[in-house]
């Protein structure tokens, strides 16, 4: 019997560079993790989402800069079309975390029942915890859905 693939993940999980064994690794530690989100139908149909984030935001070198809702087929929605994200953080939150930034006016196409809501940062880009929301039901696991 081989030994060699066995004790390289060993090292592998020792040095960090794999989850251990029965651990399931959620992005690096320095990706920005979406915590809880609130979506709220408007009566004109259009939708608030309120969204927690979570960053170790060191400064401007380093700090989670946007956060996007994304349709079941990759559609990322956006109130305004020019903007990279759903919703643009201007500024680090350094001394704020976890942080909650909201987004109205934004219009989910019909016949989407749910979306996932990713945060995005400038070092390490888009990898950490995301939040998949059901818009059928009141809430779930780290969201809730008002409707008016």
């Amino acid at each position: 019997m081989k030994l060699w693939p066995l004790l390289l993940a060993l090292w592998l999980s020792a040095c960090g560079l794999l989850p251990a064994i029965g651990e399931q690794r959620a992005g690096n530690a320095a990706d920005a993790d979406v915590l809880f989100v609130r979506v709220v139908e408007s009566v004109d149909g259009t939708w608030t989402f309120t969204v927690t984030v979570e960053h170790p935001d060191t400064g401007w070198e380093d700090y989670a800069d946007g956060w996007d809702v994304v349709t079941p087929d990759g559609t990322v929605l956006k109130p305004d079309a020019e903007s990279p994200f759903t919703r643009l953080l201007l500024h680090p939150h350094e001394n704020e975390q976890p942080f909650t930034r909201s987004q109205r006016g934004i219009i989910i196409p019909d016949g989407v029942t749910e979306v996932r809501v990713r945060a995005h940062d400038i070092v390490d880009g888009f990898g950490g915890r995301e939040v998949v929301v059901d818009l059928t039901v009141e809430s779930g696991t780290n969201f809730e859905v008002v409707r008016q």
